[in-house]
């Protein structure tokens, strides 16, 4: 699974639209409140680690780094 299509499901599982994470995203972190920012941003694939851990956060998650199992 690509980036874009991760996060959109990580969005919808959490049961909100883009407008509300971008919301979210906007007021705790000061990004754009445009969608199509956000849109671009996971079309391209140039989200920045800063910006998932951010976008995890407002989704109500953490960002675990967990050795793989040998």
């Amino acid at each position: 699974m690509n980036v874009r299509n991760e996060l959109r499901a990580q969005i919808v599982r959490a049961g909100m639209t883009m407008q509300q994470v971008v919301d979210l995203l906007s007021d705790e972190y000061g990004w754009s409140d445009s969608v199509s920012n956000l849109s671009a941003k996971l079309q391209r694939e140039s989200i920045r680690y800063k910006e998932v851990l951010e976008l995890a956060d407002v989704l109500g998650y953490e960002i675990v780094w967990q050795k793989k199992r040998e």
